[in-house]
């Protein structure tokens, strides 16, 4: 790499990395509104609130890489065009080929990062996460009740709680357990206290009633009590026992599947996940060639440099946005799966022979242009 693709490289790099922080940004402050209320109204320490966001961050770099990169290409690119660099480079004998060279090497050490996230962080922070988030559920189950809400504490059972008292006593109950449709459940108490125990959470009540109607005759069996308790099970699965979603899993454990109903039913989910990991991290390549194909094509011109800016990013959010609809269909119909690679295969062909056509329009120009006057 001589001087002035070093240079270039420079000029890429630093845009890439704004460019990635303050989109990686807004994703995570998206992302971790969904959890701010644990922290206000429900207990969760602001530590276990950072880590639990930062685990997905990986999942989110894989998306966010490509499209930085693709950003930074046209900034750098432009802004070349714009000092006239450009035409400078062209003019001390530099080909198209050697322009687009330090986008090409950059897009391949996005790639290698993106390969590394697809491949170990990106499951690993999902699975820690997932895992981490039905802790969080069943540890801090007393304090995920709120004070005059419905509250779904699990599927099946909905508890409202009128106040909650200084020493975690909750007053004002009412419980319905709905876990089996045919003999729901209802119970109010005057108080009560919600308990971990190692078989799991139990609802210890004082001073109310039970109430049981069956589905099939109407009826009503009504339980008075002065101390009851209501086993809820287990609000997260015990550990290791949980079934992992595709996210979830490494590439050992997409193509090798469990002798399972679970892993039965959701074959084809697992390998649409697999082609996604391949075929995902390459998109950093046709984005740059995309982005390349519009900055590097034609005459210097800068009224008419918007125009090819609009196009190609045009032109890269319906590739993006295809990329990403193919994957669902893939998992309904896994015939569909060369459709994955032959749309990144089609896309980066036709940026690289416009890339190409654009090379010879200017050699034939150089070859046109009269010797300079000695």
């Amino acid at each position: 790499m001589n001087g002035l693709n070093r240079y270039i490289f420079r000029q890429l790099m630093a845009p890439l990395v704004f460019i990635t922080l303050v989109l990686t940004g807004v994703v995570w402050l998206t992302q971790s509104l969904r959890f701010v209320d644990m922290i206000v109204n429900r207990g969760l320490s602001a530590g276990e609130f950072l880590y639990v966001t930062l685990l997905l961050m990986p999942g989110v770099l894989v998306l966010i890489l490509p499209i930085a990169l693709f950003c930074a290409v046209l900034f750098a690119y432009h802004r070349l065009n714009y000092d006239s660099e450009l035409v400078v480079m062209r003019s001390a004998g530099m080909s198209q080929r050697a322009l687009v060279f330090p986008a090409l090497v950059m897009a391949m050490v996005v790639v290698v990062i993106s390969y590394v996230f697809v491949m170990y962080l990106t499951p690993l922070g999902f699975r820690t996460f997932k895992d981490s988030h039905d802790s969080v559920r069943s540890n801090y189950a007393s304090v995920l009740i709120q004070e005059g809400v419905f509250n779904e504490l699990m599927r099946g059972i909905t508890v409202y709680v009128r106040a909650r008292g200084d020493d975690g006593e909750l007053l004002g109950i009412l419980v319905h357990d709905n876990r089996d449709v045919l003999k729901p459940v209802t119970v109010m108490a005057e108080r009560g206290l919600l308990l971990e125990t190692r078989q799991g959470p139990r609802f210890v009540m004082e001073n109310g009633n039970r109430q049981e109607i069956a589905k099939n005759s109407g009826q009503l069996s009504l339980l008075y009590f002065d101390k009851y308790a209501l086993d809820l099970g287990r609000l997260a699965s015990p550990g290791g026992k949980r079934w992992r979603e595709p996210g979830e899993r490494y590439m050992s454990e997409l193509i090798n599947l469990e002798d399972n109903n679970d892993d039965r039913k959701n074959a084809n989910r697992m390998m649409a996940e697999v082609h996604k990991r391949i075929s995902q991290p390459l998109h950093a390549f046709v984005l740059v060639l995309i982005a390349l194909a519009g900055l590097l094509s034609g005459e210097f011109d800068r009224r008419g440099e918007w125009q090819r800016i609009a196009f190609v990013s045009c032109a890269a959010l319906l590739f993006e946005i295809s990329a990403l609809a193919l994957v669902p269909l893939v998992s309904k119909s896994p015939s569909l799966t060369p459709t994955m690679y032959l749309s990144i295969l089609i896309a980066g062909a036709i940026a690289i022979w416009w890339l190409g056509r654009n090379a010879r329009h200017l050699n034939r120009g150089r070859g046109n242009a009269p010797e300079p006057a000695a």
